[in-house]
């Protein structure tokens, strides 16, 4: 009869605890199939009556539902960033690929540029800080930077932009280069990949650079090898004027910057360099610009989503409200959605960083 009793009492016990654990059991999905989105979901950063995160959400919890018509295997969740002006600031004063190469053709005192590069530099350093026009070049800013940079191994090239990333961005208060990101597309990243999306970044800026630059931020979310970008050519230390297919890397080699541009990420070479790359169409595609339409373009004709970011905030950020209803109205004719940085953004940078007055972002030029 005792052990009878024991019995009975040691089943009871495991059908209590049980029925504890049975409703998280229940929340947690199978390994791989990630958690439905709620509707009810909130981004951080972002407004809480922003029309545009509802109707991410609304999206997100469509493709994670396996009952729901717009249900999307984790394997085929595949968004893509933009970078410059969609996940990071592009206005300080301009991309950080350009602020990279005018500091080292003009303000790099270990260094010195070739003199028509350097001309050139001048010329657009004093056109940003004005407001106007780019000067016109024979060669492109990109092509110019490659040739900058050529002879670095990989390792200095990273320290390089390592070191640019700690001072401070041009137009702000407390913020370096390496902190100028919109916070609320960082949140969007997060949560996107904890609903089993693969995220990749999509970018026209050259893609070790971008690597070294969401390092601490978005590499979490985004590893480098979802990183895809403008391509500077490369070389071995022991290659001499061998081509790279017909020579062979030695034990004594390094991997040192060529000094080339190979491919400009963007416009339809965006579509392609997702084509070759990811091997899959894009279900959601974010951008800030006309050099994104094409992939965003790629991902709706495919049945995909497509947003594009407003530079519309003047108050926070260096926004021009001009452009901005431009683009929305050529955005809304291709049936893609747009964010507001103005309306939709609770907050942009971080919390400390602040815009600086007129008079103050003359203080924070470089020395020339």
């Amino acid at each position: 009869m005792k052990k009878r009793i024991i019995l009975a009492i040691i089943t009871l016990t495991l059908i209590a605890a049980l029925i504890a654990v049975l409703p998280m059991l229940k929340s947690k999905a199978p390994s791989g199939e990630g958690t439905s989105a709620d509707t009810n979901d909130r981004l951080e950063y972002w407004s809480e009556d922003s029309a545009v995160m509802k109707s991410i959400i609304t999206y997100v919890a469509s493709a994670t539902d396996k009952n729901s018509d717009g249900f999307v295997a984790p394997e085929d969740r595949i968004a893509v960033f933009d970078f410059d002006g969609t996940l990071y600031g592009e206005l300080f004063p301009t991309y950080f690929d350009t602020c990279l190469f005018i500091h080292r053709a003009l303000h790099d005192k270990s260094f010195n540029a070739p003199e028509d590069i350097k001309e050139y530099a001048q010329e657009l350093e004093d056109a940003l800080y004005n407001y106007l026009p780019e000067p016109d070049s024979d060669k492109s800013t990109a092509q110019c930077a490659a040739e900058l940079f050529k002879g670095m191994t990989l390792d200095e090239y990273r320290e390089y932009v390592d070191d640019f990333m700690k001072t401070p961005a041009y137009g702000f208060e407390n913020m370096t280069y390496g902190e100028g990101f919109y916070l609320p597309m960082v949140e969007l990243v997060r949560y996107l990949s904890e609903h089993d999306f693969t995220v990749f970044i999509s970018s026209g800026s050259e893609r070790t650079m971008v690597r070294r630059l969401i390092s601490g931020t978005l590499d979490k979310w985004i590893p480098s090898y979802q990183v895809i970008g403008s391509t500077f050519s490369l070389e071995a230390t022991g290659q001499g004027d061998k081509a790279g297919k017909s020579y062979s890397y030695s034990a004594d080699d390094e991997v040192l910057m060529e000094g080339n541009l190979v491919i400009k990420n963007q416009k339809a070479n965006k579509v392609f360099s997702i084509v070759d790359e990811i091997g899959k169409v894009p279900v959601l595609v974010f951008g800030n610009s006309s050099g994104d339409l094409a992939m965003a373009q790629y991902a709706l004709q495919n049945g995909g989503k497509a947003y594009m970011l407003l530079c519309d905030d003047t108050a926070r950020d260096y926004g021009d409200t001009g452009k901005a209803a431009s683009f929305a109205e050529d955005c809304a004719k291709l049936g893609m959605e747009t964010i507001s940085m103005k309306d939709d953004f609770e907050t942009i940078y971080k919390k400390d960083a602040v815009k600086a007055e007129a008079e103050d972002a003359e203080e924070l030029k470089p020395a020339a």
